[in-house]
């Protein structure tokens, strides 16, 4: 992993900033916490911008709509627009995130033309329906059956956690096709049209108060055959790729906002005197150098995966287990610096430090990558 930056790359970084100063003034007021619908638009509209621009999907392969930006111009951009206060992919963060790299790297040549341009576009919003009522962790109990039935599958079951399911068009759907198969081989990887005829979505409030997961019921949802990414049975190892996605590289901007907030909450610090407090500036101390090494180790992952063939591999299990951690102890401090007073005023704090419990739950529990770590990295024997 190369750090030091060539001229063109630093070319790459002027235009960005140039752009990003000019488009960012006329953007139109963010929409509240917990207007979906509003936010869907808002977000929706940032994409487009940056499609126009020549900014959407700058790190996707060429042959799947991206610019195959190299990987340092791709961690360029997520700084220079971390660091102007640029929208996040927000609504749009499954499409761009987990099912549209899933589907560049998996995908049929048909599959990738219908899906991945409107995500790119920011035409079509996409869902997750991975997690269950009744499997927990454990991924592949999931039940949600998928019957054959000619051209199509008639899929029945339910959902829980479906990120923005009330907002999406499209949701990549874990099905069960095999049910006499060992779990982790008879599952399907589906792409579900959430305005099919019995979808039923029913919206979750989350401990911070928003509602961006919901649950998601299916009575005998009828599924193109079409819509299946990879063969059938074939869909854990197809999950495999799009969770590589989703802890690999999808939080790396966010590791860029935690740095941001670290040194808002330094000068927070020297501003109230809460700075002559010696254990306070350790710790705070502490929390650049943890982030500055993730921040190193995304570069890895990114180039990793980049080198690889664009999936990321067990190494996003190690970013994501620190990572999740890290961010909770960056907002227990953001409370001691700031202060109770001062949190209860602060409602973009509130909502952070809320959403940040989560961490260690989302996109596989610390539990979960502890395993991960220990057999496939470590070599370690499974445990009973």
């Amino acid at each position: 992993m190369d750090l030091s930056y060539t001229e063109e790359e630093q070319e790459f970084r002027a235009r960005l900033r140039a752009w990003l100063a000019k488009v960012l003034p006329e953007l139109p007021p963010k929409p509240s916490a917990d207007d979906w619908p509003g936010r869907r638009r808002y977000d929706l509209g940032w994409q487009r911008r940056l499609y126009d621009a020549g900014y959407a999907g700058l790190h996707w392969p060429v042959d799947a709509g991206g610019r195959g930006a190299t990987p340092t111009q791709h961690l360029i951009f997520l700084e220079e627009t971390e660091r102007a206060g640029a929208p996040y992919v927000g609504a749009n963060f499954v499409g761009l995130l987990h099912a549209g790299p899933t589907i560049a790297a998996e995908g049929t040549a048909g599959q990738r033309a219908r899906w991945l341009p409107p995500v790119l576009r920011g035409d079509e919003v996409w869902c997750q329906g991975f997690s269950e009522p009744g499997a927990g962790s454990d991924l592949a109990a999931l039940r949600t059956r998928a019957v054959r039935d000619g051209d199509a599958y008639v899929v029945t079951g339910s959902k829980i956690w479906t990120s923005h399911a009330e907002v999406a068009d499209w949701c990549e759907l874990l099905v069960r096709t095999d049910p006499e198969a060992p779990k982790h081989r008879g599952i399907s990887w589906l792409a579900l049209p959430m305005d099919a005829p019995g979808v039923t979505v029913r919206p979750l409030r989350t401990l911070a108060g928003s509602a961006e997961f919901a649950e998601v019921f299916l009575d005998e949802v009828r599924v193109p055959v079409a819509n299946r990414v990879g063969a059938e049975n074939d869909g854990w190892r197809v999950t495999m790729v799009t969770l590589s996605f989703e802890r690999g590289t999808a939080f790396v901007g966010e590791v860029v906002a935690c740095r941001r907030t670290l040194g808002e909450l330094a000068r927070a610090a020297r501003a109230n005197g809460r700075w002559d407090d010696p254990v306070l500036r350790r710790r705070l101390g502490r929390l650049y150098g943890e982030f500055g090494a993730l921040w190193r180790l995304t570069q890895w992952n990114v180039s990793e995966a980049q080198r690889t063939g664009g999936v990321p591999g067990t190494g996003g299990s190690v970013f994501k287990l620190a990572y999740s951690h890290a961010r909770q102890e960056l907002y227990e401090a953001a409370a001691e610096v700031l202060g109770a007073g001062s949190l209860a005023l602060e409602e973009e704090w509130v909502r952070e430090r809320l959403s940040s419990l989560s961490y260690t739950i989302a996109a596989g529990t610390s539990q979960i990558q502890q395993n991960i770590v220990a057999e496939r990295i470590l070599g370690l024997p499974k445990g009973r």
